[in-house]
């Protein structure tokens, strides 16, 4: 079960990242001195500074020889209120991948973009082209507010989308660190400002109120920023586009009859990230706390912030996200503090409808007589491969048509403002480049899966994820097929680690690294993103992944009420069903060759995995995974063959309308007879 938290923090010593923070004189050491080394790396105690400025240090792990320095890297990701990247920006991030980097661009589940493979002595260039677009990483990574986000889809005639991206703006710029180190080490001291903040913005940051640290340079974070990261988003009522209930902090706009702004409903305490078998650590949901009207909005936000910076827990950095106060006063005891800081009572969170999820691919009028364009990504990664020069295509339409563009929570990205003349010229761009625009051509479990980056440059991945998921999601989709849901689709995520940068917790299947080529699997989250998953097994190796999902998809099949998804049927089930099921199921499959660790076809013979006991508390909001466990049950017997052997093979089975296994038992039944 989840423990009781930890000591109270005024009997602990700091972590040591809170002593960097205080003696770095507002995020300039030792990054500053460091740079100007002619080293391949920043030191440790740098590379905590660095992440405020927008960049992680990273190694290849490819390329990892023994004996020999790693492949030092970094990776560097935009702030961008909204996903809001204008022209000019978009074409001098494409250029800066090719310049400095990989030769991609990542958009992110934040809605930003990474770029990958940046070495430390092009670090300064890339940072300084990228400012000067009108782009920035400040405050992209560190102990403070990250990247705010806000519903992508560029309505123009609904009044309600116009205001969550003008809060998401504001609130980016009210919560932005006021030091002057970014500008100092990477423009020599040369500030540029993009967009001008609104007066109101600028005189609530110094409004002298107990939200503020006085006669600091930063009035909001003071000299030692945050306890950890920070992430805020802005929506409208009914868009859960942007996994809301995942923030730290959720605005909701409120609006009258007319369309008039009159306020924001606020939720707080989500969080998703958490440590294998350390069970203080879970996923949570965020809380409704309060409503409040357009005037008081910078001084909630400034409330929740205060109350995170002054009662976070600076000790221990497992424990020291806003969803750990939360949890361990209880949301009373944390309203009733936030109301302190607030300075009046809070009113009463107002009544919502349904969420829904949506990703707004393809073509849509955006209500003021253009177009947008969603264009799937498939995670996140723009590049050009093959037949798909996706990077090459994104380029020409931009350029040609100087058409901004809005990336999205689920790694996609939205053309807007699109003339409808022009609208037959971006579809044959992009479509000369291998580019799908009609999201009904995407297969389904394609389109609403993520994946985060894990191996080879992320220093947290366990195991792979990005490289992972397109193999993985063609088994499914076999399998879908094998047992009579072709038409089947589910949200699927996957993480190389527990730290869950893809939002696994959420799915409604999803598969989180825990060892080299296995993931606990996780299992129950709704189709809109409202319902934590739960964790349903332990560890699986990814060449158990049919002997583990095909009886769950035939049991959903055999079980599920009229029109029921995936999610909702595991969730209404319970895993006590599941698993009998399973257990008394009698798998069959045959593994195909790519996914088989022998290629000498010999039988192999393939554990279950199994998983420990799991408990479920405060109903349904946080999850403590058990320790690892590795029990095996009855064994089953896969084969594997050849490639050439295998295409045919299915493709007899798909006409005959039999599974594979049934052609296979008969040609080795009729082989031995004959050997007889």
């Amino acid at each position: 079960m989840v423990k009781s938290a930890p000591a109270p923090t005024a009997n602990r010593k700091p972590s040591k990242v809170e002593g960097l923070k205080e003696h770095s004189n507002f995020l300039r050491e030792p990054v500053a001195s460091e740079l100007l080394q002619d080293t391949t790396h920043f030191s440790e105690d740098a590379v905590q500074i660095l992440k405020f400025h927008g960049s992680y240090q990273q190694d290849n792990r490819d390329n990892r020889v023994k004996g020999q320095e790693k492949d030092y890297q970094f990776m560097l990701r935009t702030t961008c209120p909204g996903g809001f990247i204008p022209p000019q920006l978009y074409l001098t991030i494409d250029k800066l991948a090719d310049d400095y980097g990989n030769h991609t661009m990542r958009v992110t589940t934040r809605q930003g973009f990474q770029l990958h493979g940046i070495l430390k002595k092009n670090l300064k260039a890339a940072i300084a082209g990228m400012v000067k677009s009108m782009g920035s990483t400040l405050s992209a990574c560190g102990d403070v507010n990250r990247n705010v986000m806000a519903s992508p889809a560029p309505f123009k005639n609904r009044p309600e989308y116009q205001y969550a991206w003008e809060y998401a703006k504001n609130i980016s710029d009210l919560l932005k660190p006021q030091t002057g180190a970014y500008y100092d080490i990477w423009l020599d001291g040369e500030k540029i400002i993009s967009a001008e903040e609104k007066p109101e913005v600028k005189a609530a940051r110094q409004n002298n109120s107990k939200s503020i640290v006085e006669d600091s340079l930063e009035p909001i974070y003071g000299n030692l920023y945050m306890p950890r990261k920070f992430k805020v988003c802005v929506t409208v009522p009914g868009d859960n586009s942007i996994d809301l209930y995942s923030q730290d902090l959720t605005l909701v706009v409120m609006t009258d009859e007319k369309g008039e702004l009159e306020g924001f409903n606020v939720f707080a305490g989500g969080g998703l990230g958490r440590t294998h078998n350390k069970e203080e650590t879970f996923a949570r949901m965020a809380d409704p706390i309060c409503y409040v009207t357009k005037d008081d909005v910078y001084e909630i936000v400034k409330a929740v912030v205060a109350t995170q910076r002054d009662y976070g827990d600076r000790t221990d950095r497992r424990h020291a996200r806003l969803k750990y106060l939360i949890h361990d006063w209880g949301v009373e005891k944390f309203k009733s503090k936030v109301e302190e800081y607030f300075g009046k009572s809070l009113t009463p969170f107002k009544e919502l409808p349904e969420w829904k999820y949506q990703d707004f691919l393809g073509w849509h009028e955006q209500g003021d007589g253009k177009l947008f364009l969603g264009v799937s990504i498939e995670n996140g990664r723009i590049k050009d491969e093959g037949t798909l020069q996706l990077k090459t295509g994104l380029r020409e339409v931009v350029e040609q048509l100087n058409l901004p563009i809005r990336l999205t929570p689920h790694h996609n990205a939205i053309l807007f403002d699109i003339e409808p003349e022009n609208k037959q010229v971006v579809q044959d761009i992009l479509e000369r480049h291998g580019v799908v625009t009609d999201p009904d051509k995407i297969d389904s479990l394609v389109r609403y899966a993520m994946a985060c980056p894990a191996m080879p440059t992320c220093g947290l991945a366990i195991t792979e994820s990005e490289r992972a998921i397109p193999g993985i999601l063609d088994r499914i989709r076999s399998l879908l097929d094998k047992v009579g849901l072709q038409d089947e689709h589910f949200v699927v995520r996957m993480t190389g680690c527990p730290n869950g940068c893809a939002r696994p917790y959420m799915a409604e299947l999803a598969f989180v690294g825990s060892a080299p080529e296995a993931y606990q699997v996780w299992l129950g989250g709704s189709p809109d993103q409202t319902r934590l998953a739960l964790p349903y097994m332990e560890r699986l190796h990814h060449n158990d992944i049919e002997t583990q999902l095909e009886p769950i998809f035939v049991f959903f099949k055999q079980s599920r009420k009229s029109g029921e998804s995936f999610g909702d049927f595991c969730d209404r089930l319970g895993f006590d069903a599941i698993r009998e099921f399973a257990a008394n199921y009698e798998v069959e499959t045959v593994a195909p060759p790519e996914i088989t660790d022998d290629s000498d076809g010999l039988v192999e013979a393939m554990a279950d995995s199994t998983t420990g006991a799991v408990v479920e508390e405060s109903g349904g909001k946080e999850v403590a995974i058990a320790n690892t466990t590795i029990a095996s049950s009855k064994s089953r017997h896969r084969v594997s063959v050849q490639d050439d052997i295998y295409v045919k093979l299915k493709a007899a089975a798909t006409s005959q309308g039999k599974p594979m296994s049934e052609l296979v038992n008969k040609a080795l039944e009729a082989y031995f007879e004959n050997q007889a």
